[in-house]
């Protein structure tokens, strides 16, 4: 039985081992013998399956350039693939839609292999799993106690060892809890990092993708591929600028105050809590009581105030015409939205306004926010039992991070006495995924705990890497090597990794250069005419991938030493002087995708 870790894949297609058909009819098997485990609400045939995988190896011999090459994943059925029916957990809500959600298409653009979409609680309302007229979906450990949701068939699905990834969704810890509860990472992005475009709503303003995966470094993987800015989603932004590193030799790392922390009588998992923290500070971090009082206001904005109102902006007509339809939970929660006014409304986002100043306050003394990704866990029946508050209990360390613009990172953290998992969250402010995702290799290195609910255990040479850091450079790229570009791919397949995105110091200045293909910039240094700083990804690539990369790199554009915003000199593109003389000047749009997207505006 081979690891579906997206590494161990790599290796076996590159020597040869393995095919992608060999892995897809593998996974098909092993979804078979699992029987109807709640996990899936449509699959794909095995025939189009192997379709896939052969079309997915031509296009490798043909010379595509495949990040994702033969990886197979699952889609939270929210999210639309095209010609699949989309139910959200509603049957009588379905509809085909004829268009992918862009992060499926971009998925399947690098070679992914999509194998079906998974269960959820309906309208992604819900941290439990047990809200779907398909069934509750069990957890991967004990099926006599909850998977967590609401993207709770795609965290199983990874658990259980039937796909490399999943996409589910995350808007109080639709992405994080599951992944607690079944031994899983689930990064959950900054919103509108992974574009929303082609997903049901459920807090439109709120909403994330969010990415399960066995491996943190699998988790960054798939980001690296998704992300980028999608003009179909109103709330897509591009990547921010980003200040910290985790990566180093010490951090700081926020924990509440003990008086703040809440396990609701579970004293297995504050035990495992303080273990887990210790690890952090082997890893090098210091702990740093914070003022978590806050966090949780914000948090109970989500579901005690007018966001609730949100949710049924999204739903009403629907709930209207066929409330029989819908979950009764899910019904009574929705609903609620009705008894808030607009005056409710505006003075909810004025004290959200407060409490993230508040907020701030204490991000200035931490570089990330180490908590319990669930304070506790319930059986199945526990939570038919009592649906709504034991809900609002699991969420209690979850639901104010989109609320307050935040970036986390799901890690598994031990093994209860009793045979579940617990995990960990660590927190970051937005756009720092880059930071999180290294700090999450790292701690996941640390606890030596199998991948999921299945055997193996992290790949060789992820322990490896940990054991032998190799030296690294930074690299400044502007143009047609940013994330979502033609050219980023040359990053990827050197194994670099996003640090950070800023922007240079103003005594630089941008051109776009005539007859180049692919379109790109060139950026010169002209201390005399300083203007506003242009956008720059800065990439980490390490040093024996350098020299291929600074080869390939073609006249008039070379690699030289760039001055950043804060002062620091990393390595990037610069211009030869001559070419500039017949470009265009576009300096004052900031930034490459600026001007992008000024040219498809026009």
């Amino acid at each position: 039985m081979i690891s579906l870790d997206i590494a161990t894949l790599r290796v076996a297609y590159e020597s040869g081992a393995l095919r992608p058909a060999d892995v897809v009819r593998e996974v098909h098997e092993r979804i078979r013998a699992r029987g109807d485990d709640k996990v899936w609400i449509s699959r794909v045939p095995l025939r189009t399956l192997l379709e896939r995988a052969a079309a997915v190896e031509a296009q490798r011999r043909a010379g595509a350039h495949l990040p994702l090459y033969g990886i197979p994943f699952a889609v939270k059925d929210n999210i639309d693939v095209a010609g699949v029916p989309t139910t959200a957990a509603c049957p009588r809500f379905a509809y085909t839609p004829g268009r992918s959600a862009t992060v499926v298409e971009r998925l399947l653009q690098a070679g992914a292999i999509y194998v079906g979409k998974t269960n959820l609680d309906q309208f992604a309302t819900g941290l439990v799993g047990t809200r779907s007229p398909y069934g509750a979906c069990p957890n991967a450990f004990n099926p006599a106690y909850i998977s967590g949701g609401s993207s709770s068939g795609s965290a199983v699905a990874v658990a259980a060892g039937l796909v490399s990834f999943a996409l589910g969704t995350d808007t109080a810890g639709s992405g994080r809890v599951p992944a607690a509860f079944n031994n899983i990472v689930g990064f959950k992005p900054t919103r509108g990092l992974l574009s929303t475009a082609g997903v049901v709503p459920a807090c439109r303003s709120l909403d994330c993708v969010s990415i399960f995966a066995l491996t943190s470094d699998d988790a960054q993987a798939v980001l690296d591929v998704a992300a980028g800015f999608d003009p179909r989603d109103p709330y897509s932004r591009p990547p921010g600028c980003t200040d910290i590193r985790l990566d180093g030799d010490s951090f700081r790392f926020g924990v509440p105050a003990p008086d703040a922390l809440a396990f609701f009588g579970d004293e297995t998992s504050r035990l495992l809590y303080e273990s887990a923290l210790r690890r952090l500070e082997a890893l090098g971090g210091s702990a740093v009581e914070i003022d978590f009082s806050p966090f949780r206001e914000a948090a109970a904005l989500l579901y005690e105030g007018p966001y609730v109102a949100e949710r049924l902006a999204s739903l009403a007509d629907f709930v209207r015409t066929h409330p029989d339809a819908v979950h009764p939970v899910v019904r009574e929660i929705v609903s609620k939205g009705a008894a808030y006014s607009a005056v409710d409304a505006f003075r909810a986002q004025q004290r959200l306004q407060e409490l993230k100043a508040l907020t701030d306050r204490e991000w200035r003394n931490i570089d990330v926010l180490a908590l319990p990704t669930a304070p506790t866990i319930y059986t199945i029946e526990q939570v038919l039992a009592e649906p709504i508050t034991l809900n609002s209990t699991v969420g209690y360390y979850t639901n104010f991070v989109n609320l307050l613009d935040l970036s986390a990172i799901a890690l598994p953290a031990d093994m209860r006495p009793d045979g579940l998992p617990f995990g960990v969250t660590l927190i970051a402010p937005a756009f720092h995924e880059p930071a999180l995702g290294a700090l999450g290799a790292r701690y996941q290195r640390a606890t030596d705990l199998p991948l999921g609910a299945t055997p193996h255990r992290l790949p060789q040479a992820a322990v490896a890497r940990a054991a032998r850091p190799e030296t690294t450079v930074r690299l400044a790229v502007v143009g047609a090597h940013l994330s979502g570009q033609p050219l980023n791919y040359q990053l990827a397949e050197r194994d670099a990794r996003l640090v950070r995105t800023c922007r240079t110091s103003r005594h630089y200045r941008l051109y776009a250069l005539p007859g180049v293909t692919p379109a790109r910039p060139g950026l010169l240094l002209q201390e005399n005419a300083p203007g506003p700083g242009i956008e720059v990804e800065v990439w980490e690539m390490p040093l024996r991938h350098f020299g291929s990369f600074v080869a390939a790199v073609p006249a008039p554009l070379v690699i030289g030493t760039i001055t950043l915003e804060d002062g620091e000199r990393v390595k990037g593109f610069l211009c030869e002087s001559h070419a500039t003389a017949q470009a265009l000047d576009i300096t004052e749009y900031g930034g490459w995708r600026n001007y992008l997207r000024s040219l498809s505006a026009a």
